[in-house]
């Protein structure tokens, strides 16, 4: 086993690293803020075209934001948009629509709709949508693993298609050798989906370190028996609030590998 440092004092001996993607080694709020703020205005010209009560209209807009994660001072890494998977999202969104007062049935096609409008908009406007890119650091410290022989995966609520394209777009096929996606069974944050990911990899869970920005990433490797969880606090404007880790990072420079 190789060692893994925290501003050069060792934490732990490990042979596998599984990874978050979203707000852990992607820069994506500006990306999430985008999408959001796509399917509220989706939503708004839907409901428009069905009622001009501009105080259910507004209703529908706060409603949406609060679930979505957004504030004055950012995307509340806590939020659906940034945590849930899309599937999930699309659910949160008809659980508001029927606060408005619609059936559940009518609720999900809405959804459905808001959600498909702004990915033909999202296809026709390519150019316009704002990019994931990898937060600093990240490639540094992805080269040390892999010269250290420590593998290291996704473990994300993104699509099996998006997590692809993501390391496609940033050429990290070479560094990630597998992933676990929000179309695997069951997705995280369930405990079998790191054991799923240790598995595809052939380690055990007490081999590997586990790194993400959300409570729910931490709790998840603490019940799949994984004693080194390390909390990324960076990856946001609001820096998420995090209590099940063992470490903290604010900078992917503050780790290294010592084989």
């Amino acid at each position: 086993m190789s060692e893994l440092l925290l501003k050069g004092v060792p934490i732990g001996a490990i042979k596998g690293v599984l990874l978050d993607k979203d707000g852990t080694i992607s820069n994506s709020e500006v990306h999430l803020l985008y999408l959001a703020k796509a399917r509220i205005k989706a939503a708004i010209q839907i409901f428009r075209s069905k009622s001009s009560n501009t105080e259910e209209l507004s209703r529908l807009k706060n409603l949406l934001s609060s679930a979505y994660g957004i504030s004055p001072q950012g995307l509340n890494p806590g939020g659906t948009i940034a945590v849930a998977s899309r599937a999930q999202n699309l659910i949160s969104t008809a659980t508001i629509l029927c606060l408005l007062g619609e059936s559940w049935p009518k609720a999900l096609e809405l959804a459905n709709e808001i959600f498909h409008a702004v990915d033909l908009t999202a296809q026709k406007e390519e150019l316009q949508v704002p990019k994931r890119t990898l937060l600093p650091g990240v490639m540094n410290i992805l080269k040390k693993l892999k010269q250290a022989n420590i593998s290291c995966a996704l473990i994300s609520n993104d699509t099996h298609a998006g997590i692809k394209n993501f390391l496609q777009t940033h050429q990290l096929e070479e560094f990630i050798s597998c992933f676990w996606s929000a179309d695997n069974d069951p997705p995280k944050p369930h405990p079998e989906a790191v054991l799923g990911l240790c598995n595809i990899l052939k380690l055990h869970p007490e081999e590997c370190a586990v790194v993400g920005d959300a409570e729910s990433d931490l709790q998840m490797a603490n019940r799949a028996g994984v004693d080194l969880t390390l909390g990324y606090v960076a990856g946001w404007t609001m820096p998420p609030q995090l209590t099940a880790h063992k470490h903290i990072i604010k900078h992917w420079d503050e780790l290294s590998v010592v084989k």
